[in-house]
């Protein structure tokens, strides 16, 4: 029978409780605030229900990640197409349109609905809700997602996206044309002071940088490839909306009515390069979106074991 998974530390200086946790047991932030409120993180022995509390320097920290509940989501007969996987973790293509996990207003025809039905074996880390997820996509972007088939390589997978070691490359149309070939926007990203709905450039915000190239103009857009050293909320339609002054589309507002026939707005995640808990680098390649090169989905994938 699993049992419960616990990690201790000491803070080396003063640092926000979920933040700490979070790296602690190799969790997201959100899952580290969730277990502070559940009572599962200690601070010098005692609950602390603040998943904000500071940290002072040498305190002594314990969480413990209970053993995930039975999945109370259900398993869909939906097609998934499986990139890569191994004992340890899997690589799928996440179609536009399709949301990552249920959540109001999406109980159902999640790619979590999808990965119950193709795969035996999830990490409970994420929770019920979240099996197996270690990262996500916006809904209207399709491309690549890593998927861990157990707690450890969970994570090892998570280790490696908060040290900024899991490469991520996009591919976006934004409408209009760009003076450089090539720039970089590092600006933090946070709620927009007034519309709470959309994600901003705002001062106090999360860090943020993404790298972008133009790759080719196309009739009234141009053709760019992103690639994320962070991953917010809406990135790359933010930062492109900096860096052009037009947002890139498919972020809930009017501007995909202005795209020329024939292209797919949506951002689409062309590759990401990862290291396996084992240690063999996968370097993983999805095809064109579909708006850019319509022959649908092409996966290729290059393995390489640097020992």
């Amino acid at each position: 029978m699993a049992e419960s998974q616990v990690f201790e530390g000491i803070a080396g200086s003063a640092e926000r409780l979920d933040v700490f946790a979070a790296a602690l047991a190799g969790v997201t932030r959100s899952r580290a605030g969730a277990l502070v409120k559940d009572g599962h993180v200690l601070v010098d022995g005692a609950a602390q229900a603040k998943a904000g509390y500071m940290l002072k320097p040498g305190a002594a920290v314990r969480v413990t990640v209970p053993v995930a509940a039975p999945a109370t989501v259900a398993a869909e007969d939906i097609d998934l197409d499986i990139v890569y996987q191994d004992a340890d973790l899997a690589v799928v293509f996440k179609p536009s349109g399709m949301v990552v996990h249920p959540a109001a207003g999406n109980e159902s025809g999640t790619l979590v609905n999808a990965l119950l039905r193709h795969l035996d074996n999830l990490s409970g880390i994420g929770g019920e809700i979240r099996p197996g997820i270690v990262h996500r996509i916006d809904k209207d972007t399709s491309g690549l997602l890593l998927v861990a088939k157990n707690d450890f390589s969970h994570v090892a997978l998570s280790e490696q996206i908060r040290a900024h070691t899991v490469k991520r490359a996009y591919r976006a149309i934004v409408i209009g044309g760009f003076r450089q070939d090539e720039g970089t926007v590092d600006a933090p990203i946070g709620r927009h002071p007034t519309d709470r709905k959309r994600m901003a450039i705002v001062p106090g915000g999360r860090e943020a940088v993404t790298h972008w190239t133009v790759l080719r103009p196309l009739r009234g857009a141009t053709l760019i490839e992103a690639r994320l050293t962070t991953g917010r909320t809406h990135q790359i339609r933010v930062h492109m909306a900096s860096a052009q002054a037009v947002p890139v589309p498919g972020g809930g507002r009017p501007a995909a009515a202005c795209l020329p026939p024939g292209l797919h707005p949506p951002p689409h995640r062309r590759g990401a390069a990862v290291r396996g808990p084992a240690g063999a680098a996968l370097y993983l390649l999805a095809g064109e979106a579909d708006g850019v090169r319509r022959n649908g989905f092409n996966g290729e994938l290059k393995m390489e074991n640097d020992g």
